[in-house]
């Protein structure tokens, strides 16, 4: 049974959404982020406003400058040089025009790369296309050179709700990573999660992730960050190039996401943090053999994910993210740089996904291939939140493909609680494909050299290009135009302890913010306790505590009503 740790916070406050049209999953019949192609660009979500590239872009001069605080609605377009740390403050809106290019200053003696940082309550309106994507990228010339960690990143801050404080923990306010001193303008985390802080579309993040303290570890600006962002936030389109750290990182907030490029940069691809409970699909990783993290003590994975850093993890909400149609190709790629089993002497480069302190991410109808290692679940806690049977399970990797290429498939933690044998159990489970091979997935050009456009499709050929389902409780309530049989998520509704004696978890789960009530009967159905009366509660998880010690033992009825649907549940209570 789970524990009362695995549930999420029910009662937070929240704002009516604002701006941006609802999240849905498209319903794909292939695995991973690219379809069968039909050899045009139409099947291709990158073309256009990708660039693999880099490198040896020429880009003009810029001819303004964005530099200091920026506390009223501004719009800017043209070149752009951006100078020093830039706060978008007082909810101001900054306003970035398609086709604009940010070129940002590099790190220097005073530790003030270009940064952009949007604070909460404030927005950034950056809506690229396809054809005239908005670009930050170094200050520096394709003859000087260009390289990871160049310059800062992209922090947007909001007021999702986060679990880990530091500057507050009533609610959870936290100072964002990668800065060494506090600044009021550098916190994030609240109590909306329906927070919007604007756009992002056709976006490209070149060479930024820079670290403010080469000494202190987690002093790293990421790509793009994103702190307590909510879901009123549209984020899609999105490549970022060569960071010096992670490429995505999310701390807490529910903002989704489409289409995510994580392009040969030093530290994970996509991590998530302190309550993360967004949605992302399509995203394609793609990593460096000579590039990898050595500031951290050396870590590079595809997805790394920590729900909060204090032992025993337990802070609520859980880092719970869902990621579908991913693509993920690890350092060695098919094999052919380095060989089958070599990487350069020195390297870093780990697991495929690296789930740790009581996360519980979901993968799912993904292509994993080219790492050294693939699922590593650490802490008991961990695993417990993949493997508990039934709907007590937390967290789903179903359908996707992990290759054999990859020399070790799973990480053990220790022979008693971490065996081989059990995460091949889970594999078996959960339809984990650990056979088919890089052949047999068959992109239409996905292992060329730098420089040279790839193309991460499938051939018609592929045995990738069915088998997907859209089936797993992840996806439950994430579709429109669908008839959802109930607001109840079926078998949700739980009671524990049960039996009990000083307090019960009533936990349910439903597939949309709905109104709930929830009432504690006798054995003689008189009313003891009304706990809800037809309170809003968000879609997912949600738990409700009762304290029983001023009820007399025996049998008593726990009624749960969603906007008109009845479920009871028997409780037992022995004082």
């Amino acid at each position: 049974m789970k524990k009362i740790y695995l549930s999420a916070a029910a009662l937070l406050a929240c704002s009516l959404l604002n701006a941006q049209s609802a999240f849905t999953w498209d319903v794909t019949s292939y695995k991973g982020a690219f379809p069968v192609t039909d050899n045009t660009p139409a099947t291709d979500w990158t073309s256009g406003w990708a660039n693999f590239d880099p490198e040896n872009t020429n880009y003009a001069a810029p001819t303004s400058t964005l530099t200091g605080d920026i506390s009223t609605n501004t719009s800017i377009s043209g070149v752009v040089y951006l100078n020093g740390f830039v706060h978008v403050k007082n909810n101001a809106v900054l306003t970035i025009a398609p086709g604009t290019v940010i070129r940002c200053k590099m790190t220097d003696a005073s530790l003030t790369p270009g940064t952009l940082i949007i604070t909460k309550g404030s927005k950034i309106m950056a809506q690229g296309t396809a054809s005239q994507p908005i670009v930050f990228t170094s200050i520096n010339s394709v003859a000087t050179g260009r390289n990871a960690g160049d310059w800062g990143g992209v922090i947007i801050l909001g007021n999702g709700v986060i679990n880990t404080g530091g500057i507050s923990t009533n609610p959870n306010i936290s100072k964002v990573e990668g800065f060494v001193t506090s600044d009021p303008l550098r916190y994030y985390g609240g109590t909306d999660d329906t927070d919007n802080s604007g756009v992002l579309s056709y976006v490209r993040i070149e060479f930024a992730g820079v670290a403010l303290d080469p000494v202190q570890s987690n002093s790293e600006i990421n790509g793009l960050t994103l702190g307590g962002v909510g879901s009123g936030t549209k984020i899609d389109h999105i490549q970022v190039s060569f960071s010096g750290d992670d490429s995505f990182e999310w701390f807490g907030g529910t903002v989704d996401a489409k289409y995510l490029i994580a392009y040969r940069g030093t530290d994970d691809d996509f991590d998530t943090d302190f309550g993360f409970r967004g949605r992302v699909q399509f995203g394609l990783g793609v990593k460096d053999p000579d590039i990898w993290d050595v500031i951290s003590g050396g870590a590079s994975n595809g997805f790394e994910s920590d729900n909060n850093g204090t032992s025993p993890y337990l802070a609520l909400p859980l880092t719970r993210p869902i990621f579908s149609n991913m693509t993920m190709i690890g350092a060695r790629g098919d094999g052919s740089v380095y060989g089958a089993g070599t990487l350069p002497v020195g390297e870093a480069h780990e697991a495929a996904a690296h789930i740790r302190r009581n996360s519980s991410n979901s993968i799912l109808n993904s292509l994993i291939l080219g790492y050294e290692k693939g699922l590593r679940l650490q802490n008991s806690v961990t695993q417990d939140n993949f493997l508990a049977v039934g709907t007590d399970s937390m967290a789903y990797i179903t359908n996707t493909n992990i290759t054999p290429e990859i020399a070790s498939t799973f990480i053990t933690e220790s022979a008693t609680v971490f065996t081989q044998n059990m995460y091949h159990a889970y594999a078996s489970a959960g339809n984990i494909d650990t056979v088919t091979t890089i052949t047999q997935i068959s992109f239409v050009n996905a292992f060329t050299a730098l420089g040279n456009v790839p193309d991460y499709r499938l051939t018609a050929a592929s045995t990738a290009s069915t088998g997907a389902t859209f089936a797993s409780p992840a996806f439950v309530g994430g579709f429109t135009g669908v008839n959802e049989v109930s607001a109840l998520v079926a078998n949700s509704f739980v009671l524990y302890p049960n039996p009990a004696t000083a307090n019960v978890s009533i936990s349910f789960s439903i597939v949309d913010k709905n109104k709930v009530s929830v009432t504690v009967y006798d054995i003689l159905g008189n009313v003891v306790s009304t706990l809800s009366q037809s309170n809003d509660f968000e879609k997912g998880n949600n738990t409700i505590s009762l304290n029983t010690s001023n009820l007399s033992s025996g049998m008593y009825t726990i009624s749960l009503d969603i906007n008109g649907s009845k479920e009871t549940k028997k409780l037992i209570i022995n004082q």
